[in-house]
C-alpha cells in the first residue's frame, strides 16, 4: 500500500500515581509537515518532530512491547499507522522493559501491564494537542509476545498467574478492568499461557487478527491455540503462522551495526528476509485495521 501523508512524533510521560513515578510513552500521528531525519535512540527515522497534528479525527491504536522489551521495537510500523491515518501511543511499562525488568515473572506485572494501555488511552483523550483528534471508541491495542497477554487482558481476558509469580506460591485471578473503548486487537507471536483456564477468554468478543511464527521458540504454536479455542467465537479471529519467521521476526529491522548472534532480538531464522517482511506486515495490519474502522 501506497502512505498518504507524513508521520508527526513527540513524546510524553504519563504519571501513574500507584506507584509514585511516571512512564515515557511514543506517539506517532498523521501530519501535513514534511518529515525529516530524526534520531530515535540508536535508530535513524524521517519523522516530523512535534508537528501539528492533521486535520481530522482519527482512530487511536496502542502497541504494547514485549517483556523486557522496548516501544522502539515497533518504530517502522507505528511510523506506516502514522503515515496512513492512525494516531499510534507507543507506552514503555514500568518494570518490564530494557532498561528495569524487575517484575517480570510476577502476578503484579500481569496487574500493571493492562492499566498501563488504559491510562496511556486516557491521555490521548484529555491531552490539548488531540483535543477532538481522536475518535471516540475506536481503540485498536497492537500486542507482541507478552504484550499480547496485556491486549486480551485489557479487552476482556481473565487471566491466572502461576505458583511461581507469587510470594504465597498460589496462582492467583488477576483482577482487570476491562477497557470498552477496545474495538480490535492485533496479536503477534502473542503469549497466552495465562489464559487456560475455562472460560477465561469469553469476553474478549473483539475482531482480531492474529498471527503467530513457525520458528517460534517463546510463544511457539500452542499459545495461538489457546486464543482460538478460547474466545467467544472463533469467526472473529483472522489467523496466519507466518512461515519460516521466528519470535523477533516482529520488531522492526535493525542497523546493520547492531545485528549479531548475541543480540537476539535482532536475529532470524536462516534465509527468513525480516526487511521485506516488515513490508508485508504493515500492509496486512493496516488493511485489518482499515476494515475495522471503514
Amino acid at each position: 500500500m501506497v502512505e498518504q501523508g507524513y508521520a508527526g512524533y513527540c513524546e510524553t510521560e504519563i504519571f501513574y500515581a500507584s506507584l509514585g513515578r511516571s512512564f515515557p510513552m511514543l506517539v506517532m500521528y498523521p501530519s501535513d509537515t514534511p518529515e525529516s531525519e530524526d534520531q530515535l535512540g540508536p535508530y535513524p527515522l524521517e519523522l516530523a518532530r512535534d508537528a501539528e497534528p492533521a486535520e481530522g479525527t482519527f482512530p487511536l491504536v496502542l502497541i504494547s512491547h514485549g517483556s523486557g522489551g522496548t516501544p522502539l521495537a515497533y518504530r517502522t510500523l507505528a511510523r506506516h499507522l502514522a503515515r496512513n491515518g492512525f494516531i499510534v501511543g507507543m507506552p514503555e511499562h514500568p518494570f518490564n522493559n530494557r532498561n528495569d525488568n524487575s517484575l517480570e515473572g510476577t502476578a503484579k506485572n500481569l496487574s500493571y501491564r493492562p492499566r498501563h494501555l488504559r491510562m496511556a488511552a486516557d491521555w490521548f483523550f484529555e491531552n490539548k494537542r488531540f483535543d477532538g483528534k481522536v475518535k471516540p471508541n475506536a481503540v485498536t491495542i497492537i500486542g507482541h509476545s507478552m504484550g499480547g497477554y496485556t491486549a486480551l487482558a485489557a479487552a476482556g481476558g481473565v487471566p491466572t498467574s502461576f505458583p511461581h509469580e507469587s510470594p504465597d506460591c498460589q496462582p492467583q485471578l488477576i483482577e482487570v478492568e476491562p477497557d470498552r473503548r477496545i474495538r480490535s486487537l492485533v496479536l503477534l507471536a502473542p503469549a497466552s499461557v495465562w489464559y487456560q483456564a475455562e472460560g477465561a477468554l469469553n469476553s474478549v468478543t473483539v475482531p482480531i487478527l492474529l498471527l503467530d511464527a513457525e520458528k517460534d521458540s517463546y510463544t511457539p504454536l500452542f499459545h495461538a491455540q489457546i486464543i482460538l479455542g478460547g474466545v467467544a467465537d472463533r469467526n472473529m479471529i483472522l489467523y496466519r503462522t507466518v512461515e519460516n519467521a521466528g519470535h523477533f521476526s516482529f520488531l522492526s529491522p535493525f542497523p546493520e551495526s547492531m545485528i549479531n548472534s548475541s543480540f537476539l532480538p535482532s536475529q532470524d531464522p536462516l534465509g527468513f528476509d525480516r526487511i521485506q517482511f516488515q513490508k508485508t506486515l504493515q500492509d496486512e495490519i493496516l488493511s485489518f485495521l482499515r476494515n475495522q474502522h471503514s
